[in-house]
């Protein structure tokens, strides 16, 4: 093959080399613009799949507290779900279930009620299932019924002014859900008692210390003074006697002790404790001179005070000692009315021959 030979065949393998080359671009863009026209046509696809079907995952609450409602809605073409979670008005668990009033002073009820929203609360008493109170509204005839809402805590608050003993009992504090939701409270309205230790009557030795107890009891909170009266006159402490002291102390049972020493003659007649919460309570103290009286030369208030007590001992002690040989006599006759009837039961069922023979021997 000649020199132009070759150039021919060198020019017809560039060219088809440039072909190649050009073909092999064309369909490698062709290529990528429908690997991405088909990808994008992907994408939409799932896209409109996505959009068309919304896929909410399940709600689940759980809560001590609230009681929750969920709502579904299909308003589309599509499936669509809407979840709404709805709270309920409920009562706080930690408010006092168990109320002590005083008899006389006002006593208070609260219920506690969160998420009340447009409900409304009411108290009832359970006694005769009377309403009291609607919302702020007293709906009784009573009026020392009264019911307040603080807002700031959600508190329903039922107040008794003036309460008495018959006001003991439940009380419903009542929501209007449906059904009703209802938080029961209970009220117990006491009498605060005060009494001395060893009334009505004390005695003490002349020149030994006066010593007087006065407890208060049931009250529901301790008394905010308590006086002490000596034949009707508040005693003073600092008077120019002298070695006149009260102790007190404050609690669920509060104990006064009213202290004199040095005691005389003129100590001598009624104490009364006097407290701001409670009835009064009394005691009569006998100052007594005992040397006097061994001598013969008491005071005659004084000897006919001792005489009296000494009456009542001996009288006490006869009753004591009658009723000891009563039982006495009682038990030894009811074992001998036994013993009796096993020897008779014994002698009829064996022989009457023998039985005559033994009463005889009785008799001699």
């Amino acid at each position: 093959m000649d020199c132009r030979s070759n150039k021919l065949l060198d020019l017809w393998i560039f060219i088809i080399c440039i072909l190649d080359m050009t073909n092999g671009g064309f369909q490698s863009t062709l290529n990528e613009n429908f690997t991405r026209s088909t990808a994008i046509d992907e994408y939409q696809t799932a896209s409109t799949t996505v959009t068309q079907t919304s896929i909410i995952p399940k709600i689940s609450v759980t809560s001590n507290a609230t009681n929750y409602e969920i709502l579904s809605d299909d308003r589309s073409g599509f499936s669509l779900t809407q979840a709404t979670i709805i709270s309920e008005p409920y009562f706080d668990s930690q408010t006092p279930k168990n109320v002590t009033g005083l008899v006389g002073k006002s006593a208070f009820l609260n219920c506690r009620v969160k998420n009340l929203g447009n409900k409304t609360v009411s108290w009832i008493r359970h006694r005769d299932i009377h309403i009291l109170t609607v919302g702020s509204y007293t709906y009784t005839s009573d009026q020392r019924f009264q019911a307040t809402h603080h807002k700031e805590t959600d508190d329903w608050t039922l107040q008794i002014k003036w309460a008495q003993k018959r006001d003991s009992g439940v009380y419903e504090c009542q929501v209007s859900t449906q059904p009703v939701h209802s938080y029961f409270v209970n009220l117990n309205v006491v009498v605060p008692t005060a009494a001395i230790h060893g009334a009505p009557d004390l005695h003490f030795d002349k020149g030994s210390t006066i010593n007087l107890t006065c407890t208060i009891k049931f009250s529901p909170e301790p008394p905010a003074y308590i006086f002490w009266y000596h034949l009707d006159e508040v005693i003073s402490y600092d008077s120019l006697r002298g070695g006149v002291s009260v102790i007190t102390e404050k609690g669920d049972i509060t104990i006064s002790s009213l202290l004199i020493q040095n005691a005389d003659l003129a100590d001598s007649g009624r104490y009364s404790c006097s407290p701001s919460n409670a009835d009064v309570a009394s005691v009569r103290v006998h100052v007594l001179n005992v040397r006097a009286l061994i001598s013969g030369g008491e005071h005659p208030e004084a000897m006919q005070t001792s005489s009296c007590q000494l009456q009542y001992q001996r009288d006490h002690y006869i009753k004591m000692t009658s009723l000891m040989i009563i039982v006495f006599l009682y038990n030894h006759i009811m074992w001998l009315t036994a013993i009796a009837t096993k020897l008779y039961s014994f002698c009829y069922r064996h022989s009457s021959h023998l039985c005559t023979g033994l009463f005889i021997k009785l008799k001699s």
